[in-house]
């Protein structure tokens, strides 16, 4: 991620919504695809203030009401969307009766955001139901649970919530947007990093095997990930929460859960790949490497392994958790190898 310029020179990052500098409100131009000031403009709207752009502009419907998003829309002859092209894939959003949901919200749009830049730096192809895409997307953000008194308590009436993915629709809980419980949970299974934007990695990787993979690429994938159907989903995820994990994991997997089904090895993969794209994209920008994103696949997982052996141990003076794993196990490359070369396909490819 890079950061941008406001009007009055102000440096302005990609979460802003106005600039501490000189006041003004910025918001992310689709135009330009950058974080810029916006001018208000005598009959509404606003004017994107980038001296290569200045498009006619709308706020989306969640960045003017709802304060969570921080995104605008393209005006044509004075009409514009509703929702900006992040939050137009939302079917469920939290119960904003509840406190503290308003700003968990904002934390997972935050995370949402973040996915997509990285997949549109990959040109990754993506849409909702009605567009020319084969799986369309779509989010919902709910809770089985509710806050009380800073603890989270379930009812008996309320469904479990899981997160998860099914057939192009992503879920996540609602209380992964709180800090302290998802530490709490990252701590009780023995996770080595337990993130918002991990989530939505990790089930975005699902959604790409459906898209990708599922009756296309089955035979290859199954021969680098293990085969999808033997053992059933079900009765993989009951052996894993018995048994747990096999000891010698970290020889075959990027991480333990990964163990667990091909499928699950699959979503974890492409969340590493992922990011491993955000990472170098950020860093080429800050100047501390001059890898691209989207360059070979070794080059890339070495500027990724010297960039990470530098945060980790900047990490560890502030006693933080380390960035990135400092070995890539040869059974894991051939796996981000297997990713690499099927993103190029997208690429390469028509639209599904």
């Amino acid at each position: 991620m890079q950061t941008f310029s406001c009007r009055c020179g102000n440096p302005l990052f990609f979460e802003n919504t106005y600039c501490l500098a000189c006041e003004s409100e910025v918001g992310w131009c689709p135009t330009c695809s950058a974080i810029v000031a916006l001018e208000p403009l005598p009959n509404g709207g606003y004017r994107c203030t980038h001296p290569d752009c200045g498009s006619t502009l709308m706020k989306c419907h969640n960045y003017a009401v709802e304060n969570v998003c921080n995104r605008m829309v393209v005006m044509v002859e004075g009409h514009a969307d509703t929702l900006c092209d992040c939050c137009r894939f939302n079917e469920v959003i939290p119960d904003l009766t509840i406190n503290g949901n308003r700003e968990r919200w904002a934390a997972l749009e935050a995370a949402k955001r973040r996915l997509f830049h990285t997949l549109d730096l990959l040109t990754l192809p993506y849409g909702v139901s009605g567009e020319n895409i084969r799986v369309p997307l779509s989010f919902s953000f709910m809770a089985d649970a509710l806050p009380d008194q800073g603890l989270w308590r379930s009812t008996a009436s309320q469904e479990k919530i899981y997160t998860g993915h099914a057939n192009g629709h992503i879920t996540i809980n609602v209380k992964e947007a709180d800090d302290v419980e998802r530490e709490r949970l990252r701590v009780d299974m023995n996770e080595s990093h337990r993130t918002l934007i991990g989530h939505f990695r990790h089930e975005i990787g699902h959604y790409y095997w459906d898209l990708l993979v599922k009756g296309r690429d089955e035979d290859t994938c199954r021969h680098v990930f293990g085969d999808h159907n033997n053992p059933t989903y079900g009765d993989a995820l009951e052996r894993y929460y018995q048994q747990g994990t096999p000891a010698d994991w970290s020889t075959q997997f990027i991480s333990a859960y990964a163990s667990m089904h091909p499928w699950e090895d699959f979503a974890e993969t492409f969340a590493y790949y992922l990011d491993m794209v955000a990472v170098l994209d950020t860093a080429r920008h800050m100047g501390l490497s001059r890898t691209e994103h989207n360059g070979t696949l070794d080059s890339m997982l070495r500027a990724f392994h010297q960039v990470g052996m530098a945060v980790n141990e900047l990490n560890r003076d502030m006693g933080l958790l380390d960035l990135a794993p400092s070995v890539i196990a040869p059974a894991v490359r051939q796996k981000l190898t297997y990713l690499h070369q099927l993103i190029l396909n997208a690429n390469a490819s028509p639209r599904p």
